[in-house]
């Protein structure tokens, strides 16, 4: 079976870290993703849990050298809601058929979510092997990818949730992961006060992390 996952696996190559956004006011989605993008971490997160999520999409789109994407899919609406924004990717916690069908029929990349062995083999049937390990640290963390990645070589991971700059090495160390999602790159308050190159700065110290 063709993998559904070759665009996807690209953005992740991209750094080592995708940065989880929660953007409360679209406003500082264009510095925000310029600073991200500037310390080395292009591939952007959006999730779709406020209501300035959408226009973040839209504002962080037109940044040149990012690549932005929609995480927290759930529904088919979630998905075309997304794609119409401007979202080059999407990110799911979980996958469903139709959350499946909706991205595939707007031609959008999918991160779905697994967190055991049955769900990424149910996501590999359906040709997707490069998955987000979700919950990353609730669900057992690196110990816990290391093992499901022992009878399934051919899926790759990017674990979300838990992974923070004292975890991520033990993450990226794996044969399995290909990046991580980290929001600890885009903290509230430095958002909030526009403390932009700190942002960048951060961003710079993820982008080294090795894998």
């Amino acid at each position: 079976m063709t993998s559904k996952s070759v665009r996807t696996r690209e953005i992740c190559e991209l750094a080592p870290i995708v940065p989880v956004l929660v953007v409360d006011d679209a406003n500082q989605a264009a510095p925000l993703a310029e600073a991200l993008v500037a310390g080395g971490l292009p591939a952007l997160e959006v999730t779709l849990r406020t209501p300035a999520a959408l226009d973040a999409i839209r504002a962080m789109a037109r940044v040149p050298g990012g690549v932005v994407g929609a995480g927290t899919l759930i529904t088919p609406d979630d998905v075309r809601a997304a794609k119409s924004a401007g979202a080059q990717f999407g990110v799911s916690p979980g996958a469903t058929d139709a959350l499946i069908a909706a991205c595939e029929a707007e031609g959008l990349p999918l991160l779905p979510g697994a967190a055991t062995a049955s769900e990424a083999m149910r996501l590999l049937e359906q040709g997707y092997d490069m998955l987000k390990f979700f919950p990353a640290e609730a669900s057992g963390g690196a110990p816990a990818l290391k093992a499901i990645g022992a009878p399934l070589p051919q899926v790759s991971f990017c674990p979300t949730g838990g992974v923070s700059p004292d975890n991520a090495r033990d993450y990226l160390g794996l044969s399995n992961v290909v990046c991580a999602g980290g929001s600890w790159v885009a903290p509230k308050a430095m958002v909030q006060a526009g403390d932009w190159s700190g942002i960048e700065q951060l961003a710079r110290d993820a982008a080294a992390l090795p894998r």
